[in-house]
C-alpha cells in the first residue's frame, strides 16, 4: 500500500493495549510512530489524580511521542457506553467535570484536537430532552477548547455495533457538527471521520469523502470486516485516504484497530517504516478537482 500524503498516529487505547498506560507511548516510539491519540485513559475517573496525569505527560514526552488527539470522559469506553454528554443526570456531570482537566492536560502536551462522544439513548426520557442536553455539554466543551485554539470532534459510530446511539450517520454527525457551530459562533467544532464506522454503516465511502472533507479534521481507519489492519478486510484504505488527500485533507489519519491475535508491534507490516514517523516531509498539498 502507499500512503504518501498521509500523517499517521496511533491510537493507544486499541492497540498497545497488552502493556501497561505508561509504556505504551514508548513502545509506539519503537514501532517508527511519533504521533498518537487516546480515548480518555481513565474510565472511572473524569477527573483523576494529578499524579496520574503527569505520569502520563511524561510518558508522552520521554517516550518523544505527540499527543494529537484526546477523547473527554465518554464512560465505560471501551465497554457498555458510548460517551456520557447526552446523558442525564451523573453522567453528564462527570463529563463537564472533565472538560477542563483534558482540556489543561491537553494544552500542558501541545494537543488541541478532542473527541466528544454522544452517547447512548436512555430510556425513559424524551429523545428531543437528549439532544437538548447533548447541544448544550458540546457547546459547553467547544466554549472550553477554544481557550486553547482547539477543535471539537464529533464522530460518527455504526449502528450494527452500537445500536442505542443516536449518531450512526456521516449527514447527522454533520448536523451536530453546524448545530454547535450555530450555537457559539466559534467554528470549531469539526467531523471526525471514522471510514470503519461508516462502512459498517453501509455508507458510500467517496460521496462521504466528497461531500464533507472540508468539515472533517480527524481521519481514523480500520479494515472491515473485522475492524482489524489495512489489508485484513475488503477496503481500500489507499484509496479512500488517496480521494481524501486529492479533496484536500492534511490532517490527522488514527490507526484505531484491532491488532489480531500477535502484538500490536506486529500490527503494522501494512506500513512501512520510512511512512510512520508524523514528521517526515509531507507531499505537496492537492487541490479539489
Amino acid at each position: 500500500m502507499g500512503f504518501p500524503d498521509t500523517r499517521f498516529n496511533v491510537n493507544l487505547s486499541i492497540l498497545f493495549t497488552e502493556l501497561p498506560l505508561l509504556e505504551r507511548p514508548a513502545a509506539a516510539r519503537a514501532a517508527g510512530f511519533t504521533a498518537v491519540e487516546l480515548w480518555w485513559p481513565w474510565v472511572d475517573a473524569p477527573v483523576p489524580d494529578p499524579a496520574e496525569t503527569a505520569a502520563l505527560r511524561a510518558a508522552l514526552q520521554d517516550a518523544g511521542t505527540q499527543l494529537v488527539g484526546l477523547n473527554f470522559y465518554a464512560g465505560q469506553l471501551p465497554g457498555p457506553d458510548r460517551g456520557a454528554l447526552s446523558v442525564p443526570g451523573a453522567e453528564s456531570e462527570r463529563f463537564r467535570a472533565n472538560v477542563p482537566v483534558a482540556v489543561e492536560f491537553a494544552r500542558s502536551v501541545g494537543c488541541t484536537s478532542f473527541n466528544a462522544l454522544y452517547g447512548n439513548r436512555v430510556e425513559g426520557v424524551p429523545a428531543a430532552e437528549q439532544d437538548e442536553l447533548a447541544l448544550e455539554n458540546l457547546a459547553f466543551a467547544a466554549r472550553a477548547v477554544a481557550e486553547v485554539a482547539g477543535t471539537l470532534l464529533i464522530e460518527a459510530l455504526n449502528a450494527p455495533e452500537s445500536p442505542h446511539c443516536p449518531i450512526v450517520s456521516a449527514p447527522r454527525a454533520i448536523e451536530v457538527v453546524d448545530a454547535v457551530n450555530a450555537a457559539t459562533g466559534l467554528d470549531n467544532a469539526r467531523f471526525l471521520m471514522d471510514l470503519y464506522h461508516l462502512s459498517m454503516n453501509g455508507e458510500d465511502l467517496h460521496e462521504v469523502i466528497d461531500r464533507y472533507a472540508a468539515k472533517t479534521a480527524h481521519v481514523q481507519i480500520a479494515d472491515n470486516p473485522g475492524r482489524g489492519a489495512p489489508g485484513t478486510g475488503g477496503l481500500d484504505l489507499a484509496g479512500l485516504l488517496g480521494r481524501l488527500a486529492e479533496a484536500g485533507y492534511r490532517g490527522w489519519t488514527g490507526l484505531e484497530y484491532k491488532p489480531g491475535d500477535g502484538p500490536s508491534a506486529d500490527a503494522f507490516g501494512w506500513l512501512p517504516a520510512p511512512l510512520r514517523a508524523a514528521d517526515r516531509p509531507a507531499g505537496p498539498r492537492r487541490h479539489p478537482a
